[in-house]
């Protein structure tokens, strides 16, 4: 095989500035994993607990089990707080399970969870739909303004999203576009109605505003739209979980202006991206001045369509992401993405990324301020300091490196240390980027014509 090191390309350079250097990763970085890892608190749960079953849960698979878990939770919310155990069985529940403070919801080995399909189960609530405030029907497991929640054990969270909701895709466009038209005119989020006739999905978990949350060890499936979502809340583990979502926009987990975060040990398969860091959309996202930041993803076995995700709601600004030793298995699309355009506004600045193995790829590093061609050119975002060390990739179908800036919101500080791609179709395509650093960058066989620099 013909190995040919990218340091053959960077002599054709004009327009931006390439340095060689070393990674970055080093004790400093070590030092923040170390200092987020310790402001993060497990929640507090009373030592109460009840079986749902106490309150005429019947795990038969048949029975509507929403009275029962409700009453459960209510009976711990009395106590304040304490565990609501599911034993072996399968649970329908038509509606939503939402969650008070200082509850555990915890799930044997063998349980399942499998919430209806009926929207009409499912009431209006505060909520957020890609990054912008609306009312929407209720998450099926829901919990806003909570501290102290967690979701455990080995069972299964099923959406059932394969039925009605999946029919709601192609029926989305009016909704979707008249939450951005609120968004963009800022009309007051109490009168972001939305639900019957607009067809937005709701996600299968979402804590709004929370603190102090754990999600480990159960497994989640066939949700309606995102799987796991945390807006503007911190203090959160999330660890162990096991995927099989495989609808339309089934993103595995969704961070959104929240803070002090580790994502561990997490059994990725799901069809879209697998850990997606967000910020607010737009004009929502940048009025909250709340950045998404002090995230880390470490062992973590990624497969779906994109691995590593930041963007492309991002507004109000996302920081301090440390992702590391982590790996892939399967087809991916893109292996590490960013992605913003010029209506987004913010920032994405210190990621570090180290120590990932992938498999094939269609593209593999993959960073751009033009995310689908769109944007007004009003608020431009800033791409910076970007680390990326000790990554592997084995076939890359299409673009080994693809960095593409704003013009005057160049994409900057970017250091590529100890890449190695085996294979790939082209090598890389850069535009309206400064300071661009490799170091012992590698890319195997032949590539396209050299790759696009301007």
């Amino acid at each position: 095989m013909k190995l040919k090191s990218i340091k053959a390309y960077v002599l054709l350079l004009i327009l931006f500035t390439v340095q060689f250097t070393f990674g970055q990763w080093s004790a400093k970085q070590d030092s923040a994993v170390t200092a987020i890892q310790q402001r993060i608190k497990l929640p507090n749960i009373p030592n109460f607990s009840v079986n749902v079953s106490q309150f005429g849960a019947i795990g038969d698979g048949k029975k509507d089990c929403k009275k029962a878990f409700d009453k459960a939770m209510k009976a711990c919310a009395k106590r304040n707080g304490g565990t609501i155990v599911v034993s072996k069985g399968v649970y329908k529940i038509n509606g939503p399970i939402h969650f008070k403070s200082h509850v555990k919801l915890h799930l044997e080995a063998g349980s399942k969870l499998v919430f209806g399909s009926n929207p009409d189960d499912y009431p209006l609530v505060l909520t957020s739909w890609e990054g912008t405030a609306v009312y929407n029907y209720s998450p099926m497991i829901y919990g806003i303004n909570v501290q102290d929640v967690a979701i455990t054990g080995e069972g299964t969270i099923d959406g059932e999203g394969h039925g009605v909701w999946a029919t709601w895709k192609p029926l989305e466009q009016k909704g979707k576009q008249l939450s951005r038209d609120m968004n963009h005119e800022q009309t007051p989020v109490e009168k972001r109605i939305l639900g019957d006739g607009y067809y937005l999905r709701p996600q299968l978990i979402q804590f709004i505003n929370s603190e102090s949350i754990l999600i480990e060890g159960v497994k989640v499936e066939d949700a309606p739209f995102w799987c796991v979502h945390l807006l503007r809340s911190k203090s959160i583990t999330l660890r162990g979980i096991r995927y099989d979502a495989h609808n339309k926009n089934n993103d595995g987990l969704d961070i959104e202006q929240s803070s002090d975060v580790l994502i561990e040990n997490i059994t990725f398969n799901n069809a879209d991206d697998n850990v997606a860091i967000k910020a607010g959309r737009d004009d929502d996202g940048r009025n909250s001045a709340m950045p998404s930041e002090n995230i880390i993803v470490k062992n973590c076995k990624f497969k779906g369509l994109h691995a590593l995700v930041i963007g492309s709601e991002m507004s109000a600004g996302v920081k301090n992401v440390f992702a590391f030793n982590n790996e892939a298995s399967g087809y991916l699309k893109r292996g590490i993405y960013l992605k913003t355009n010029s209506d987004r506004g913010g920032y994405i600045k210190n990621v570090f990324i180290d120590n990932i193995d992938f498999g094939n790829v269609e593209d593999a590093i993959y960073m751009t301020s033009n995310y689908h061609g769109e944007g007004s050119g009003l608020h431009p975002s800033k791409i910076s300091n970007i680390n990326i060390s000790n990554v592997n990739f084995k076939t890359v179908s299409n673009a080994a490196i693809v960095i593409e800036g704003y013009p005057g919101f160049e994409v900057e500080n970017v250091t590529l240390d100890h890449l190695n791609i085996e294979k790939a179709t082209n090598g890389m395509t850069l535009s309206n980027t400064k300071n661009i650093q490799f170091n012992e960058v590698v890319i195997g066989e032949k590539q396209g014509v050299p790759s696009s620099v301007k």
